[in-house]
């Protein structure tokens, strides 16, 4: 009789025209068109719009950044920096994009995220190895 809906995340725009100073948390997608001044650490994706200033670190899945970024970037996916993007700040990222037109000022770190250990693997070297007798 009742159907099932599934929960849609919402996410969370910081529109032209406001300022937010402090921490900001959020498990979903976050857009900055206006100001932030404080922290960013975002499950989601973080995107700084064209008219988006943040002077703050942030943390998120993903960053794209069209707008202006005074602070570190990290990031276990992507950073792209658009055309009309700058960041003045450190980076440490999986990947890097950076448009042409595109800015940064600061020091880069790349890394891979390191590969999942098998369990088969560990069983193999086993298998040639003695094993202690039950007794």
């Amino acid at each position: 009789m009742f159907k099932e809906t599934k929960k849609s995340t919402t996410d969370t725009l910081i529109g032209q025209g406001s300022l937010f100073e402090g921490k900001l948390e959020c498990k979903s997608n976050l857009r900055v068109e206006g100001q932030v001044h404080g922290e960013i650490n975002c499950l989601g994706q973080v995107v700084i719009g064209k008219t988006g200033e943040v002077q703050s670190s942030i943390k998120g899945a993903d960053v794209v950044v069209a707008g202006t970024v005074f602070g570190d970037i990290s990031t276990s996916g992507r950073l792209t920096i658009a055309d009309s993007g700058r960041v003045v700040g450190d980076v440490h990222v999986a990947k890097l994009v950076i448009i042409e037109g595109g800015a940064l000022n600061g020091m880069s770190r790349m890394e891979k995220p390191a590969p999942a250990v098998t369990q088969t693997a560990g069983k193999e070297k086993g298998k040639n190895q003695p094993q202690a007798e039950a007794g």
